[in-house]
């Protein structure tokens, strides 16, 4: 494990680099452009080198540390911008059927340099953790006649699939997502799309032949941040059918009721 964190205001432009050994931490820091200084500390095991790396960690981002990310390492030598990610995802769109979509996508990212697919996953991941609410939980439990953790993944990944414009909408307001949604009477339409969130890493292995742990490994060196997890009280109970038929009752009288029809 190594992550870089960096601090800049006014007065400050400086880095800290914490990378586990084993059961030994290094650590590196001073200003920004410079060697910087370093410590090394020993601990009895390597469970305890990580726990202690994690406990720094934390502590750095609470003052303000930032990690150092793609925008500093990859992004300016990559050119995929945010308006090529959204143009490859409608572009992908005009294929015929979500198999070939999704072919085209990877095949398309394969061709493109290694900081790019880097790049690509970035924005899709950054995008995709702000659809990380409570409401849009609710409006995909109502649409899916229940959803899990990993169900309402591959539900945002869909919901991000059908494009800026509608992603961010339904984000704000969920039910505006009806337009796009398919009747539940279409035989195995499901609005999920587990392929999106992989691949960029299937383009990386077809570009290169590694391995999806030698993708993942290295895309942490750059955005090491990107797998933590968020938070989320949920503010309904699915329990509670008439509070959820009141907060979105186009959803529900569509989709909930047929439901229970099927």
């Amino acid at each position: 494990m190594q992550i870089t964190l960096v601090y800049k205001d006014e007065q400050s432009n400086k880095f800290w680099k914490v990378e586990r050994r084993d059961s030994k931490l290094v650590i590196h820091f001073g200003k920004v452009d410079t060697a910087g200084r370093m410590q090394v500390k020993e601990f009895a095991s390597a469970e305890a080198c990580e726990a202690e790396a994690e406990k720094l960690i934390r502590a750095k981002l609470k003052k303000g540390y930032k990690p150092l990310t793609c925008s500093m390492q990859v992004m300016k030598d990559s050119t995929m911008s945010e308006d090529l990610f959204w143009e490859l995802i409608k572009k992908a769109k005009t294929k015929i059927d979500v198999d070939e979509q999704m072919e085209w996508l990877r095949s398309t990212l394969a061709k493109r340099s290694e900081k790019d697919i880097f790049r690509f996953d970035q924005l899709l991941n950054q995008h995709f953790d702000q659809s990380y609410t409570s409401s849009l939980w609710a409006a995909a439990y109502i649409v899916m006649g229940g959803c899990s953790d990993d169900c309402f993944d591959y539900f945002r990944a869909w919901l991000l699939y059908q494009g800026k414009d509608i992603y961010y909408k339904a984000i704000e307001s969920p039910e505006t997502m009806i337009s796009v949604l398919q009747p539940l009477e279409v035989e195995g339409y499901a609005p999920q799309l587990e392929e999106l969130l992989a691949v960029a890493c299937e383009a990386y292995e077809e570009k290169t032949g590694l391995d999806n742990d030698y993708y993942y490994d290295k895309y942490d060196q750059f955005d090491p941040m990107w797998y933590d997890e968020q938070d989320l009280d949920l503010d309904w109970d699915e329990d509670d059918e008439d509070g959820l038929q009141m907060r979105f009752p186009v959803l529900w009288n569509r989709y909930w009721n047929n439901h229970l029809e099927y």
